[in-house]
């Protein structure tokens, strides 16, 4: 995914804790667990969380938020400064802000305080949003998106989160984004009630469960007047309706991480691919695979400790698939992490080339896949190769959970593309010599160094491609 279009993001900020410790025994006056030795973790929430993600994508984001100047909300100014543009709206109130308890990483409580809402539109909000190329709404009910409604319309494309307790998107909003909890709720709400059919129950629980979430779907559709609507199922992906015929975008794994924050990754995902110009079923399709490794990464309270005082990251988002090679391995530098890079065709995908990966992603913090383009494959190969074109062989590699990013070269060799990436590691199959390794001379020059792993046995395209031709079992 590379994050090149700049992104407008109106929505209530949160000021999000999360107190982690240990609970071993229940307190003596009360059935209630003591959580000891806690550590803090402070982070952006609600749509400040959806901005600083999306501007960890590498995108130009300007957020446009209530704001005070209390302590919460001078810390949150200080997490957000450093990655993108704010444009502060009145409050009446202070800065809500939530703060978690948690032990062994889960939650048992939640505190919440601060009543802040957004007080009224300013020329500069306005300004911004005359000229936003794509904005997402992060509506949680909290005013910004209601001071700033009337200049909302017409805004395409428009992504609007809703929540629980806020309103109505717009009318002729591209993409609505709602969690399956939220549309229910909406959907009950509407005249008439949830639009069922009246018919009886039939078939499993789980299809009974889905064609609920549909009826929902298309219901808040018309209501809405949207042009999609996407309910988030958790760990069951994202149901896509356009009024009929839904599509059911499928998780491409299950965690049982920290999903805190899923939502928001999901919203500014889509936004962002919307705005990059893909189609809305596609930006689904791309936001779900985001949002699940954003779960399995940790969810948001991986993210704590955004920014530190002099203005740099601390430590990178987890990359999501398909991220820009260019802007992860700045985040990757940038954390002081490790950068490991590896390169072929990957001419059919086999157990041979995905040990490798496994193995390379293991020696630092992100693999880069640097893949021979159809030309270049046609070079080397000769005629009738690849038997995969180049879209294939990037998207099944972007599938692979060890890959992070995948660039393409229409060289020989990838010479030119390392230049660019400057990798610390370079790993290729312990089928290739010293001789076979051009590259190594190069990494010498920034300090990197070319390294040989094993490679299965036997394992090859062009032995699969004889095989399949022999009719070999």
């Amino acid at each position: 995914m590379a994050g090149t279009s700049p992104l407008v993001v109106v929505g209530d900020a949160l000021l999000d804790r999360d107190l982690t410790g240990r609970a071993d025994r229940l307190a003596p006056d009360a059935p209630v667990p003591v959580v000891a030795g806690c550590t803090e973790r402070t982070r952006p929430g609600g749509a400040a969380l959806a901005a600083l993600l999306a501007a960890r994508d590498g995108r130009d984001v300007t957020l446009i938020t209530g704001l005070d100047d209390g302590p919460a909300g001078r810390t949150l100014r200080r997490l957000l400064e450093p990655w993108l543009e704010l444009v502060a709206l009145p409050m009446t109130g202070a800065l809500p802000e939530k703060t978690r308890i948690l032990a062994q990483d889960r939650p048992v409580a939640r505190l919440d305080r601060g009543d802040g809402r957004a007080r009224e539109a300013t020329a500069a909000a306005r300004a911004v949003l005359a000229a936003a190329p794509a904005v997402l709404v992060s509506d949680y009910g909290r005013g910004a998106a209601d001071v700033l409604r009337p200049h909302l319309r017409g805004r395409t494309p428009v992504v609007w989160d809703p929540h629980a307790r806020g309103g109505r998107p717009v009318p002729g909003a591209r993409l609505v984004t709602p969690a399956r909890a939220e549309a229910r709720t909406f959907a009950a709400a509407l005249p008439g009630g949830r639009a069922a059919d009246g018919a009886a129950p039939c078939g499993t629980p789980a299809a009974a469960e889905l064609r609920a979430h549909a009826e929902e779907a298309a219901a808040l559709l018309r209501h809405w007047r949207a042009g999609a609507v996407a309910v988030t199922l958790g760990a069951r992906g994202a149901l896509l309706s356009y009024g009929e015929h839904p599509l059911l975008v499928p998780a491409p794994a299950g965690h049982h991480g920290d999903a805190c924050g899923a939502g928001d990754r999901f919203a500014a995902t889509a936004a962002g691919l919307l705005a990059d110009g893909a189609l809305v079923g596609e930006a689904v399709e791309g936001a779900v695979a985001v949002a699940t490794a954003f779960v399995g990464a940790g969810g948001a309270g991986a993210l704590s400790g955004t920014a530190h005082p002099g203005g740099a990251p601390r430590s990178p988002a987890a990359p999501p698939p398909g991220d820009d090679p260019a802007a992860l391995v700045a985040r990757i530098r940038a954390a002081g992490g490790t950068v490991v890079a590896a390169g072929g065709c990957f001419d059919l995908l086999h157990a041979g080339h995905v040990g490798l990966l496994q193995a390379a992603r293991r020696l630092g913090d992100c693999l880069v896949v640097c893949v021979n383009s159809d030309a270049s494959v046609r070079r080397r190969k000769g005629e009738g190769r690849p038997v995969s074109p180049l879209a294939d062989r990037v998207r099944v590699l972007r599938a692979l959970s060890c890959v992070d990013a995948v660039a393409v070269f229409d060289e020989d060799t990838p010479e030119r593309l390392l230049s660019r990436l400057r990798p610390d590691v370079w790993v290729k199959g312990g089928d290739y010599a010293a001789a076979d390794l051009p590259e190594a001379a190069l990494l010498r020059e920034w300090g990197g160094q070319a390294v040989l792993l094993p490679y299965l046995d036997g394992r090859s395209s062009t032995v699969l491609m004889a095989r399949a031709a022999g009719g070999a079992s």
